[in-house]
Parts: structure tokens; C-alpha cells; sequence
């Protein structure tokens, strides 16, 4: 990456329906004109388009960085797809993989979706999959993982009866999987994290299922500089959070910043664990019929509680329409206004006023929609008006901030922005439409800063119109330059 200039002049930049040159000093833009006096670092845009730099406000960065070196299994139409795609990866590998004292590495894929096969996982067919080793698919969602014996008995499951662990269990089999040296992962971040600025991202909200503030740290001392960090933190981490005199907004170093307070409350849609109202179809009567509250109220007012007298604020995660009902009743009563809820997928009409009322803030994923869009129909019959909602967010007056959560969906906000203002993807017909944003509005819910003299220099410079181009050409803009603080992360020109 190259320094930040003392002053920088963008030339004939194209900001809305101005033409303008701005110059940039000390990572600050200080003037928008016509008459710039030249400067030794000039570089000319020849028209192109500067917007904000783009955040994304959800992500898993350690296992994004992961997944793309993974096999992805999100192709698979059942079960005994899945399975095949993983045998044909392994035969293509050739021998096993093992470890020093000779025993198998764990083969890990990621990406599946059950929700719609027509078998469901199963021992049988993953057992077939892979001659001797431990074989651990990750869900799509990242809310369940389907072992075969060998990893059942390697990870403390022997004898469950179809390789298919779900919720906390899943989550630490996933830890585990993703626990890899430094030395190994911390390439591949910067290597992600290089791909992200290239997309014209300046920031990500990092909620990695860890500890990690030494985490970035570290890679920024060794010379990360792409992105913007915000780290999140969870529960079992907050009493070291306090006893640090950590608090959300904080800065501890030009890149690295404290964020907020994550706390899983449901499941999701893709493992059938969201927490709602109604029961799932073909449940009725069976234990959890309804999804999974991990978290109950008084539970989640006690962390909360501590979290947000320390100066953390939260980031709660909810999915089903009962989930949120209980994160917005919870912050209700202990009078949080600087709360955030993590997805809120399904949510109801009060609920989306309430949100407004209490200036909590809607943190979503309008490619999950995309995603989740068959299995939401099946799984929420009837009540997908209420599912995914963006325009009602909006007109409510609630704030919106856009995400991926990768690696539940690729790490870029083009992508978000695409599916919230076309609401459609491969061709389909546009999924409940009248929840599309304008790409003002989708942009706007993307970053943090305007292109204004006194704000930061994080822009990006693109070569189509945001703001009038079709959805499917928003999912391929083509970045021709991307800094930080007035500092070039990503040039084409």
C-alpha cells in the first residue's frame, strides 16, 4: 500500500452532478473547487465517480479469509450431492493429508444448504464421502455442521445418530476446525482484506467468535493497513473488555476500533432455529417447534446490563420475529438507545415501530434475502411480507447499515447494495419488490462519511453510476481506486 500524501488532487471527479476537483491534506478532504492549484501528487479521474468508501457492517473476517481457500458445497442440490462433492475433492487431492504423529487432517467445506434438499444429512453418505478422514461440512448460516464418524469421534460426539450438530455445539466445532497458526491465517487476511479494498471497502464491523483485539493488533503492527477495523465483542469476553477500559467508538490506533457487545439470542432460518411466533411447518409438537431462544430474557439483561454500564454497546443478534420482540423488550427496560440488532429477519409491523422508537439500529443482509428466499417461503408460509424488510425499515425512520456476514455471503457490499435495490439475483423474478430501496438510500446504509470538505478522505472511485445503473450491473462495478485516510488502499488509475 502506498503513503498517504501530505496533499492529494483528485482531478475532474464526478460527485453526483458535479464535475469537481477535491484536494485532500493530512487525510482530510479540505477543498472542493474548480481552481486547485496543481500539486506534485495530481491525479486525474477523467470523470469518474467518487462515493463514500464502503463498510461493511457484519462480517466473520478469519473465516471469510478461510472459506476461500475451502471447498464450497453451496452448489449442492441434497445430501448425497454434498456428499459426492466432497468425495470428488478428496480423490482429486490424493493421498491424505496428515498430521506429524500420521493421522488424518480434518477436511473442512463450507456452504451447505439443507433446507430445501429432499434427504437430509446423514451418516451413510458423508461415511462414504472420504476413505479414513475426518470430514466437518459448515452450513451456510454457520448455525450447524454434518460430521462423519471419524470427526464425530474426533470432535467429543461418538455415537450421534446423523453427523448433524446444530447451535453452541456447531459453534465450538467451528472454532476448533478454524483454530490455525498465525503464520497461516494472518496471510490470508491480508490477502482478503487487499480483495475487499479492491471493492471499494475502506471498513468492516469484525464479528469473529474470538478475542481479537491482540488479533488485529498484531497483523497491524505487521503491516495491515487496508481496511478500517471495528471488533466486536462477546459475552465471554466482556469482563476482560472492562477490566481493559475498552468502550464502543473507541480508538486504539488510527485503524483499530472498539465496537459493540455481540450476543446470539436465536438460531437462524437455514437451520430451522430462528425464534418465532409460529411453529415450522411439519414441527408441530416436536421439542423447540419454534426455534431456539439461547438466551432468555433475564439472561440477557444481565449482560446487557454490564455491557452497557461499562460504555459497550450492544449488538444483539435476532432472527425470528419472537427473537426480536425479546431484544427490543430487553432494551426497552433497561433504557438502551445506542442498541443494534444483528439480521432482524422477521420482524412485525409494531416491532418495526418500535425500533424507530427506541432508535435501535437495523444491522442486515439484503443477500441473505436472495439466498433465503425459497427457504423462507417454506419455512415462513404466509408471512414473508414481513421477512427481510428494508423499505419499511425505512420509511419507519428506523437507521439501516448494510453487511454481509461473511463467510455467510461474499464479503462485498456490492452485492448488498445489488440485491436491496433489485431485491431479485440469477435472472428470478424480484422477491416482494416492494421492500427494494433506491441506490441512494442502499448506499447511504453502506458508509459511514459524505464526500464534504471537513470529512475523512475514505472514498472509493468507480466507473459506473451508482445511482442510475441497473441492480445487475451494481453487483460488478469495476473500483479504480479505494483510500483510507487519503491514503491509495486499492489503484487502477
Amino acid at each position: 500500500m502506498s503513503a498517504a500524501a501530505e496533499s492529494l488532487v483528485l482531478r475532474d471527479a464526478r460527485v453526483g452532478d458535479r464535475v469537481t476537483d477535491i484536494l485532500i491534506t493530512n487525510g482530510r478532504i479540505v477543498k472542493m473547487a474548480d481552481d486547485i492549484r496543481s500539486h506534485s501528487d495530481d491525479v486525474s479521474l477523467d470523470g469518474r465517480w467518487v462515493i463514500p468508501g464502503l463498510w461493511d457492517e457484519h462480517v466473520h473476517f478469519s473465516q471469510w479469509a478461510l472459506k476461500t481457500r475451502r471447498l464450497d458445497v453451496s452448489t449442492a442440490t441434497s445430501a448425497r450431492h454434498a456428499a459426492q462433492l466432497v468425495h470428488d475433492a478428496l480423490a482429486a487431492a490424493g493421498p491424505l493429508a496428515v498430521d506429524d504423529d500420521g493421522r488424518p487432517l480434518t477436511f473442512v467445506a463450507n456452504g451447505f444448504r439443507d433446507g430445501t434438499w429432499p434427504d437430509a444429512p446423514n451418516l451413510a453418505d458423508l461415511d462414504a464421502a472420504g476413505g479414513g478422514a475426518p470430514i466437518v461440512l459448515i452450513s451456510s448460516d454457520l448455525h450447524s455442521v454434518w460430521l462423519n464418524t471419524v470427526a464425530l469421534e474426533l470432535f467429543g460426539h461418538a455415537g450421534h445418530p446423523t453427523g448433524l450438530i446444530r447451535e453452541t455445539a456447531a459453534f465450538a466445532i467451528e472454532n476448533l476446525v478454524n483454530a490455525v497458526p498465525d503464520s497461516v491465517l494472518d496471510p490470508m487476511v491480508n490477502e482478503a482484506a487487499t480483495d475487499a479494498a479492491a471493492r471499494g471497502i475502506v471498513g468492516i464491523v469484525d464479528f469473529e467468535m474470538a478475542w481479537n483485539r491482540e488479533s488485529w493488533e498484531r497483523r497491524m503492527t505487521g503491516g495491515f493497513d487496508a481496511v478500517r477495523v471495528e471488533f466486536g465483542i462477546y459475552s465471554e469476553h466482556i469482563d476482560r473488555a472492562i477490566a481493559e477500559g475498552l468502550h464502543t467508538g473507541q480508538r486504539l490506533s488510527e485503524l483499530l476500533t472498539v465496537g459493540r457487545h455481540k450476543v446470539i439470542t436465536d438460531g437462524s432460518l437455514g437451520t430451522r432455529t430462528a425464534f418465532c411466533f409460529d411453529e415450522y411447518p411439519g414441527m408441530a409438537g416436536q421439542p423447540d417447534s419454534r426455534g431456539l431462544l439461547v438466551v432468555p430474557p433475564d439472561e440477557l439483561a444481565a449482560h446487557l446490563r454490564r455491557s452497557s454500564s461499562a460504555g459497550i454497546s450492544p449488538a444483539v443478534h435476532a432472527i425470528g420475529d419472537a427473537a426480536n420482540t425479546h431484544v427490543l423488550d430487553t432494551f426497552e427496560a433497561l433504557g438502551i438507545t445506542r442498541g443494534r440488532i444483528e439480521h432482524a429477519q422477521l420482524v412485525t409491523d409494531a416491532d418495526i415501530a418500535r425500533f424507530a422508537a427506541l432508535g435501535v439500529e437495523a444491522s442486515v443482509q439484503p443477500e441473505h434475502a436472495m439466498d433465503d428466499r425459497d427457504i423462507a417461503d417454506t419455512f415462513w408460509p404466509g408471512r414473508t411480507a414481513h421477512a427481510f424488510v428494508l423499505r419499511s425499515f425505512v420509511d419507519a425512520g428506523v437507521r439501516l447499515v448494510l453487511g454481509s456476514d461473511a463467510p455467510v455471503a461474499p464479503l462485498d457490499p456490492w452485492f448488498a447494495i445489488a440485491s436491496a435495490v433489485g431485491r431479485t439475483r440469477d435472472g428470478r423474478e424480484p422477491w416482494h419488490v416492494e421492500q427494494a430501496l433506491s441506490a441512494a438510500e442502499a448506499l447511504r446504509a453502506s458508509t459511514r462519511t459524505d464526500v464534504a470538505v471537513g470529512e475523512i478522505a475514505d472514498l472509493a472511485v468507480v466507473e459506473l453510476d451508482p445511482f442510475t445503473s441497473p441492480p445487475e450491473a451494481l453487483r460488478a462495478p469495476t473500483v479504480a481506486g479505494t483510500l483510507v485516510g487519503g491514503r491509495w488502499t486499492h489503484r487502477t488509475l
